[in-house]
């Protein structure tokens, strides 16, 4: 079931929304999770009924596990239950790959397996993964087996995410607030769910057939035009970002409806300035799990290991290269090279997590550099805007091998961007004036002048010219900072506080007249065209 579609939007939600709140309003507080847990479920094998049984033995098992581990932690039966769940990952997610490169390399002739990859199995491997790992270390607890399913499956994240902790989740099923239906929090809401699905079926939908300039000749096997290759992998930019900060946005905005906060998953990263403030604002919660399970424990390891054999350390004001190079650049290319690779099986995967990899490695040895040599960080306003164009071309770039089906595809989008595609670009036609005849300025004044190079224009201009739906969220997280880690000794008014600080005094009738009438547009397009998946569906 998508957000996007009239079953969800008419059905579903209303339907789930108002039993969750009945329920509890009748004292069962208990009866309402397991509602909710049973209406995200439903939510879920909507999609494919056939793969429901397998999230149910991944909760019942992880479930299991991490009871054990909170009680008695146990190092081999932590690696026990992550190579259960890598296994399930790999069979589904990389058994295809993995056979066809063991055939092409040692020609063993494996057959291939065609496997079906489940809805959003990568999100609920990585949040248990995550539970496991804190299990062991005694830093979670959990004995309800329906509050664990339901901080794994709550329909809003379980498809794309946010990727929630359970520091986050479980102490708000505790919440007595979050049984109560309150205006505030509904309001809010509806307000970021709104904006959410205008952004997805309003700009990003639209989008999407404009990446055809650059990946429509690429995957014919030709190098297209130096300018389709840019504006079509340009337009697959902010087509994605649209797409997945939108789902991001309704998640936020459902999890509130039903009183529960989710982290925020976006802030404006095409408005970064560098490579690393770029993965401090995009899929949040994504850096977040590769920082602290993936890059901390490798460095940590790194670091006792060069304590051990008396080697020197990293030093941030003037790092030796050994030290750069052990301490900062391997735990970068592991971490980065793995997220390419959690995001698809093949190739072209690998090289975009390694290109990331490579840029954020020059990006901290420019700043180590800087440092050293006393190098001022602010440059002023031209220093910074020609950082954030250079940073939002890199990042352009790197998605071109995210968007291709192959590796031979992204490279020939990549050949049109350095100027060996095409001498016309890609299905050009002009009533009668012969592009040939057309000097680059007049090609590209065409191209900008277009509904699709318009298209392309306010696209830009709403990435960096307006705020983000996260700069109204951002006091949540502050109210969701306040909450213990334990809902037993919960304020009984510090969410309700937390909540009240988001409804600014002046909120009235221009504010929510602009959403009611950002909320009508996307509803009358969710009704009128057939519902599109979301891009990060495929994870």
């Amino acid at each position: 079931m998508l957000f996007n579609e009239p079953a969800f939007l008419f059905g579903f939600l209303p339907v789930t929304l108002a039993g969750f709140f009945i329920i509890a309003a009748l004292g069962r507080t208990q009866l309402a999770l397991l509602w909710l847990a049973a209406a995200s479920l439903f939510f879920y094998g909507w999609w494919r009924l056939d793969f429901l049984p397998l999230m149910l033995a991944s909760l019942v098992f992880n479930f299991g596990i991490g009871l054990l581990l909170s009680r008695q932690p146990r190092r081999w039966l932590l690696v026990l239950g992550i190579a259960a769940n890598l296994a399930a990952l790999g069979w589904f997610k990389y058994s295809g790959f993995l056979a066809s490169l063991i055939n092409d390399t040692a020609g063993l002739g494996l057959p291939v397996p065609q496997v079906i990859l489940p809805l959003a199995i990568s999100f609920y491997t990585f949040n248990q993964i995550a539970y496991l790992v804190d299990a062991h270390a005694g830093e979670a607890r959990e004995t309800s087996f329906t509050r664990y399913v339901l901080f794994v499956t709550f329909f809003p994240h379980l498809i794309a995410g946010p990727i929630v902790h359970h520091r986050e989740m479980l102490p708000q099923f505790a919440l007595p607030e979050t049984y109560r239906p309150q205006l505030q929090p509904l309001v809010l809401g509806l307000a970021a769910f709104a904006i959410g699905l205008f952004k997805k079926v309003v700009i990003a939908d639209p989008l999407a057939p404009l990446a055809a300039m650059a990946f429509g000749p690429a995957a014919d096997g030709s190098a297209p035009h130096f300018l389709d290759a840019w504006l079509g992998s340009i337009a697959f930019s902010l087509q994605l970002y649209f797409d997945f900060s939108g789902y991001s946005d309704m998640a936020i905005g459902l999890g509130l409806m039903f009183g529960i906060m989710l982290p925020i998953n976006f802030a404006s990263p095409y408005k970064a300035a560098s490579i690393i403030e770029f993965w401090q604002r995009w899929h949040m919660t994504l850096t977040r799990f590769l920082t602290g399970y993936i890059y901390n424990p490798i460095v940590m390891a790194l670091t006792r290991r060069r304590v051990q054999a008396g080697k020197p350390l990293l030093k941030r004001s003037a790092p030796t290269l050994g030290p750069f190079l052990v301490l900062l650049a391997l735990p970068t290319l592991i971490t980065m090279g793995l997220a390419g690779v959690w995001h698809g099986a093949g190739w072209q995967f690998v090289v975009f997590g390694l290109l990331h990899a490579l840029l954020l490695i020059v990006n901290h040895a420019w700043r180590a550099l800087r440092q050293a040599l006393g190098i001022r960080s602010r440059l002023g306003w031209f220093g910074h805007a020609t950082g954030v164009l250079a940073t939002f071309l890199a990042v352009t770039v790197t998605l071109v091998f995210f968007k291709s089906s192959s590796l031979d595809q992204a490279l020939q989008v990549v050949r049109g961007m350095a100027g060996f595609g095409g001498d016309l670009p890609y299905g050009l036609v002009l009533g009668g004036i012969d592009p040939a005849t057309m000097n680059p300025f007049q090609l590209v004044a065409w191209r900008l002048f277009t509904s699709q190079g318009a298209l392309i224009c306010i696209a830009l201009a709403v990435v960096w010219l307006l705020p983000n739906t996260s700069r109204y969220l951002e006091l949540v997280r502050e109210a969701l900072a306040q909450r213990p880690a334990s809902g037993d000794a919960a304020p009984a008014g510090a969410l309700r506080q937390g909540w009240a600080a988001l409804m600014p005094q002046r909120a009235g009738l221009i504010e929510g007249g602009v959403i009611g009438v950002l909320l009508g547009i996307a509803l009358l397009r969710a009704a009128s065209v057939a519902p599109t998946e979301f891009l990060y569906f495929t994870f």
